[in-house]
């Protein structure tokens, strides 16, 4: 995905929402802070993205622009409508969320995970491929190993308690050491 894609994106979230802005917590949050990113942080077609004030609403995004709607078949990208706990993030990341609005979001606004955020977030989803994504953030100096390790050490959101999460953060655990070599 691209950042022209992810700003549609946006502005087609929030249209089928009814709202004004939206949050973007997946992969493509990256765009957020680097429109140009290395190739490999693009590969995703789709954007994992929340009414930011109505995130029951997410089940309207994915209903009207979300897989194998008319709008992923017309664009080949598409919204992943999902709830505000989908992620397990650090104290403060709301704090630290970045903007995007601009003359492509008609208005909307994108609050993308700021790129540390996002790299402890798919730490602690602990997949080989969010393994990989990180590992693509810190060569390109797109994020701070030692950022990340601090904000690793911090409290957890109180909703950290899914099985898969912990299993997560044990991977996260046993892998990160690699990962964030500087």
């Amino acid at each position: 995905m691209t950042r022209f894609q992810l700003e549609h994106v946006i502005r087609a979230a929030a249209a089928s929402a009814n709202v004004r802005e939206i949050v973007v917590i997946g992969s493509q949050a990256i765009l957020g802070s680097f429109p140009h990113p290395p190739e490999r942080l693009q590969q995703s077609m789709d954007a994992d993205v929340y009414p930011k004030d109505r995130p029951d609403l997410s089940i309207v995004i994915d209903g009207a622009i979300g897989e194998l709607s008319i709008f992923h078949s017309t664009f080949g990208y598409y919204a992943h409508g999902v709830g505000e706990e989908t992620a397990v993030l650090p104290s403060g990341w709301e704090g630290r969320l970045v903007r995007v609005e601009n003359e492509n979001t008609f208005g909307a606004i994108g609050w993308c995970l700021e790129p540390h955020d996002l790299a402890v977030s798919k730490l602690i989803a602990g997949r080989d491929k969010d393994f990989d994504f990180v590992g693509v953030m810190v060569d390109a100096k797109i994020v701070s190993a030692a950022v990340i390790q601090e904000r690793l050490k911090g409290p957890l959101p109180i909703h950290f308690s899914c099985n898969e999460h912990r299993d997560g953060l044990k991977g996260c655990r046993k892998q990160a050491p690699s990962v964030l070599n500087d």
